[in-house]
């Protein structure tokens, strides 16, 4: 109920002050469930998608947002999954989004775990590509842009006059890959399928 509110609430004041371009929403399935994949610039990278999604999204959040007392309540009551990233063992994190998966939630996954330093696509882990294989659903990239320039990790509070676009891909099917998920060269080839999905996407907006 409360993601709902949220975005209801949210939703009107991003777009009305900095989300101006939206394309490729006809991509978006109307049945089944799936793991979006974007790149990562900024908190608004998670704004930005709660506001223009027609469906729920429940997202992979980074133990620090559970340490902060003005983003506990957010990241809890929007259902958001807690992956810690220093620790080895993510396990309860993984079944978590399995389960979400079998139950048929979509999943919002940012390959990079955490917002770019400068802009720009940095290093990216494989687990959009493991649990799109193991639980066997396609994957939608999506390509987030001027995130950065509103609110970079560097700055303390956002920016206005400056725009948000956001350019939805195709679902990317990878049944060939669905026995491979955990030959760790078949989770990177499908990794850089992915964001080389998403790269073209950014190299399209304007």
């Amino acid at each position: 109920m409360f993601y709902w509110i949220f975005k209801a609430l949210a939703g009107p004041i991003f777009r009305i002050i900095w989300l101006k371009k939206v394309e490729g929403l006809e991509n978006v399935p109307e049945k089944g469930n799936y793991i979006i994949a974007a790149n990562h610039s900024s908190y608004f990278d998670f704004f930005s998608l709660v506001s223009i999604w027609p469906k729920r999204i429940y997202f992979l959040a980074g133990e620090v947002f559970f340490k902060k007392w003005w983003w506990y309540p957010l990241v809890k009551l929007t259902g958001q999954i807690k992956v810690d990233r220093n620790s080895e063992d993510k396990t309860e994190a993984k079944e978590k989004v399995l389960l979400f998966l079998k139950q048929g939630k979509i999943m919002g996954i940012f390959p990079e775990g955490t917002r770019s330093s400068d802009g720009n696509i940095g290093k990216t882990f494989t687990g959009v590509a493991s649990f799109s294989l193991i639980g066997k659903v396609p994957v939608i990239p999506v390509s987030i842009k001027g995130t950065y320039k509103i609110m970079s990790r560097h700055d303390k509070r956002p920016k206005f006059k400056k725009i948000i676009e956001i350019k939805i891909g195709k679902p990317m099917y990878f049944e060939e890959y669905y026995n491979s998920s955990d030959d760790k060269n078949v989770l990177r080839e499908v990794t850089e399928k992915i964001i080389g999905e998403i790269l073209l996407l950014s190299s399209e907006q304007i």
